[in-house]
């Protein structure tokens, strides 16, 4: 096991990761830009480096300075945590020439899955369902045309090195592919440097499912059930829950196995996770594989009672799983909320600035992963997610009560968040009944998904 571990983020995902380190007794080095001087994470590590300014480009996302803090610390790991540089293969490759532990997946598994059209190509030949779509990158506008119309409209173009939403857009017409594909590429183009497109089926309001696995270096492979997010805006996650409320056990085995076998598609090792697009008739398709931890993790914790973190940390470390897929077990349900620092009235415009007042809410079946408190300062470089409030029931009733109380009881001061937000969409009768899609934001609360 690790002595010693960098964490190359921060935020609630560094105290994460820096709380496994601890339990499993790891001594913790955090990295941090001047404005996050005062962040949790750099009070609670053992060790704490400052790494540039606030600018992600010049800290968070400067390879050449995080690499210079774990060799000054003596760190054998590196932890990415998510965002950053934590899908980004150079990083993994740089870290491995530097006889540092990287704890993800191999560069060559993180490459092939960041490249979407690849990626589809990698499970189409491993008999995982893709949704039908160009066989790799359109290039021309003609191309695009003749695509769309084997595929059938709408169709959905997307860039092939992207993520996040961009570059990403719904055609329903050809008039609309015409003035839809250039902006789509520009958009590519300066948010990955590449301007790849490549276009699939739109399936309308789907499940968003992922799939969250597990797999050591000796071919040992287990998937921990599903989470629904589908409640998104522009693509990012708002709200996930597990298990989803219209799957059944013969489903969730048939989508595990495909999971696992996207897995081994790629030789993966590490915590990560597959997602699929599952549509109004049952049909699912692999849509991509995230290949780090997940923001929503925590609900999979609470529903399997698997550390995910530690888990992660005892693969790269080179131990073998302890579990296998018999002894994965879920029982009741879990709901996470993501709380940001947005003003969900004025177009969730982001809401930087000092945090006058907290109350973390608590009893039983409540959990907030945050690092935030009373004075903490919300700098206005980063994500703006301020924490995750986690609950689990039962089942699904009691979990969605038990989030409704925990939100009222939930004070932030000071900025303007999500809360009134999640509030709404927890007590809205469509999300009680459970029959509901990605556009469900859109088409029942009336706000516009800005695609």
């Amino acid at each position: 096991m690790f002595k010693k571990i960098l964490i190359a983020n921060r935020g609630e995902i560094a105290l994460r990761i820096i709380r496994a380190c601890k339990e499993l007794g790891i001594k913790t080095v955090a990295v941090y830009a001047e404005p996050d001087f005062d962040s949790l994470h750099v009070r609670f590590a053992d060790e704490d480096i400052c790494i540039g300014p606030g600018e992600s480009s010049q800290s968070y996302l400067n390879i050449a300075h995080i690499i210079s803090a774990a060799e000054v610390s003596d760190a054998e790991a590196i932890h990415p945590g998510y965002g950053f540089l934590a899908e980004d293969p150079h990083f993994a490759e740089i870290c491995e020439e530097c006889n540092i532990k990287f704890i993800g997946p191999k560069p060559d598994a993180i490459r092939l899955m960041g490249d979407k059209s690849r990626a589809k190509d990698t499970m189409r030949e491993a008999g995982v369902p893709v949704v039908p779509g160009s066989d790799g990158v359109v290039e021309t506008l003609t191309e695009a045309q003749k695509e769309a119309r084997h595929c059938g409209y709408p169709v959905m173009i997307k860039a092939a090195a992207g993520g996040g939403g961009r570059g990403m857009r719904i055609v329903n017409s050809t008039a609309e592919l015409l003035e839809a594909f250039p902006m789509a590429q520009n958009e590519a183009e300066k948010a990955f440097g590449r301007a790849d497109l490549y276009l699939e089926k739109y399936i309308e309001s789907p499940k968003h499912i992922e799939f969250q696995i597990l797999a050591d270096e000796y071919g040992n492979i287990v998937h921990l059930g599903e989470r629904d997010c589908s409640i998104q805006r522009r693509h990012q996650k708002l709200i996930e829950e597990t298990p989803c409320s219209i799957m059944d056990e013969e489903l969730r085995e048939t989508m595990g196995r495909a999971a696992v076998k996207a897995a081994e598609a790629v030789n993966y090792t590490s915590a990560g996770t597959v997602e699929f697009l599952l549509d109004r008739e049952g049909n699912f398709y692999f849509m991509e594989m995230n290949t780090r931890i997940q923001v929503e993790h925590p609900i999979t914790e609470e529903v399997t009672r698997i550390d995910i973190v530690k888990e992660q940390i005892k693969i790269a470390a080179g131990e073998q799983l302890s579990l296998r897929q018999k002894d994965v077990k879920l029982m009741g349900h879990s709901i996470e909320c993501r709380i940001n620092a947005e003003d969900p009235e004025q177009d969730f415009l982001p809401t930087p600035g000092k945090i006058t007042a907290v109350h973390i809410p608590g009893g039983p079946g409540i959990r907030m992963d945050t690092h935030i408190y009373a004075e903490y300062v919300v700098p206005p470089y980063y994500d703006s997610l301020l924490g995750k409030l986690i609950v689990w029931g039962r089942n699904r009733e009691e979990a969605i009560q038990r989030m409704n109380r925990a939100l009222t009881e939930l004070v932030i001061e000071g900025v303007k968040t999500t809360i009134p937000f999640h509030l709404q969409v927890i007590n809205s009768d469509i999300f009680r009944e459970g029959i509901f899609g990605t556009d469900f934001i859109e088409k029942y609360l009336n706000i516009k998904a800005n695609v």
